[in-house]
């Protein structure tokens, strides 16, 4: 025996290493859109941003440290990452699943019964009603010669990448949906605060004209026009307020905490939330190594071309070394002498042969999910480009769009202060009055809301980049 299961295993080593996996062997995809995105963005040229790599922690660059601390929250509490963080550990035990086909695979069986036999099976001497013992152990192993398992483990290996890949894509969405509650609710906070301003503005306007009124110097229209915008701009803070408790309560939501949960100074800010200096934003290259989207794609098409080798080994033999020792006696005592042990050893051969028609089937459905996977790698570099490209576009014209904005702010208050000082000498009437009012109340507010939207096209911008997942 001793000498067989030498011969055995010699045998099995000498197939393991004259083994090859069949089916390709993965090479990573070069997109045709790749070339594109080697050098500089197209419209990185704003003196906004900078070709410096991106930052790793980007939202710390607002240096805002209850946005930190928001941050750190998501990233431990929030559900979707959560759900993640679990996908990997089941892509984990999968990939553990996988390599045990490595390994031989035992197993032990025992059983006992009580039982009659019949009188012509008895053996002389022997009770008719006894006991019957059985214990066993069985041994496998499968040579793989094909590589069935090999590419097992390697498409199991790219599954759990891509999961990976995958967890790290939804962080950066987590990271920037906080980082933009957050904005959205600093921004609210301001625009309220806006708001309040402009309506103080034309209450003190509204008793300077019923005052005028009282002395005759103004009439009832004018009364009437300048009180119907100051309740135009007073029904504007509502709203506002009610846009601003919506971006706490998703705030609150991605932090894994219920709305009444959320820490009071998160509220406290009423300055827009904005980075002043250049925003790093690295080169094309970088990006597509850095996006988690297409690493997780470039890794499902490695799992995938993996899967073609293990439905292609499905065309050859199957080989399994096996073995089993067991025992059957009256009772323990039986059952461990030597006189009832036996055992077995041997090959296994298993081919499905010669209808391989499901096999070539099972190859061709391979092939077709690999080309799928390569056409959503594409798609996913494509997509990419499309998104940072446009978060670039954004963010510079919101800029551009903020200054012209803040030079029309700017006339208009300055004409506002004219209006108002002829008004006191009694040189303007109150329709160019009450125009130059609104005309300023309305930039003021616009400016305010544009800050906000700054805000959204930085973080846009990141949410692209998707900075501080590279590992």
């Amino acid at each position: 025996m001793t000498m067989m299961l030498r011969n055995i295993l010699t045998a099995a080593s000498a197939l393991t290493l004259a083994a090859c996996a069949v089916g390709p062997n993965y090479a990573a995809p070069k997109s045709a859109s790749a070339p594109v995105a080697t050098g500089s963005f197209i419209t990185a040229s704003s003196p906004a941003v900078t070709l410096d790599p991106v930052a790793a922690d980007w939202w710390r660059l607002y240096d805002d440290p209850v946005l930190d601390g928001l941050v750190a929250d998501a990233l431990t509490a929030n559900t979707d990452v959560r759900v993640a963080v679990a996908n990997i550990a089941r892509a984990r035990a999968a990939l553990r699943g996988a390599r045990s086909d490595r390994l031989p695979q035992g197993q032990i069986g025992a059983g006992a019964n009580y039982g009659r036999s019949p009188e012509g099976q008895r053996l002389p001497g022997a009770d008719r009603e006894d006991w019957s013992v059985d214990v066993g152990l069985n041994v496998a192993y499968e040579v793989d010669l094909f590589g069935r398992v090999s590419r097992s483990v390697e498409a199991a290996r790219g599954d759990s990448a891509a999961a990976e890949a995958n967890a790290d894509a939804v962080r950066v969405i987590v990271v920037s949906d906080t980082t933009e509650a957050y904005a959205d609710a600093a921004s609210g906070a301001a625009r309220r605060d806006v708001a309040r301003r402009i309506v103080g503005l034309l209450d003190q306007q509204v008793t300077l004209t019923e005052r005028r009124k009282e002395a005759g110097l103004a009439t009832g229209l004018d009364l009437a026009r300048i009180t119907t915008l100051r309740d135009q701009r007073a029904a504007d803070i509502p709203a506002i307020e009610a846009d601003r408790q919506a971006a706490l309560f998703r705030l609150a939501t991605l932090t894994g905490r219920p709305p009444a949960a959320l820490p009071v100074i998160v509220a406290d800010r009423n300055i827009s939330l904005e980075i002043t200096d250049p925003i790093p934003v690295g080169d094309g290259a970088a990006l597509l190594k850095r996006r988690p989207d297409i690493r997780a794609a470039e890794r499902r098409l490695a799992a995938d071309t993996a899967r073609i080798g293990v439905a292609t080994a499905d065309l050859y033999p199957r080989i399994t070394l096996g073995g089993s020792v067991g025992s059957t006696g009256a009772g323990l005592g039986d059952v461990f002498g030597g006189g009832p042990l036996r055992w077995l050893l041997g090959p296994l051969l298993n081919w499905a042969f010669p209808n391989q028609e499901p096999a070539r089937a099972r190859i061709a459905a391979a092939e077709a999910d690999t080309q799928a996977s390569l056409a959503e790698f594409d798609g996913t570099v494509l997509r990419a480009l499309e998104e940072t490209e446009t978060a670039l576009s954004s963010y510079a014209r919101a800029l551009e769009q903020r200054q012209s904005l803040r030079a029309a702010r700017d006339q208009a208050e300055r004409a506002a202060r004219i209006v108002r000082a002829k008004r006191r000498e009694g040189a303007s009437d109150s329709l160019e009055w009450l125009d130059a009012e609104r005309t300023f109340a309305e930039t003021e507010a616009v400016l305010a809301a544009q800050d906000g939207q700054i805000s959204r096209r930085q973080i846009a911008l990141f949410r692209a980049l998707a900075g501080g997942w590279s590992s």
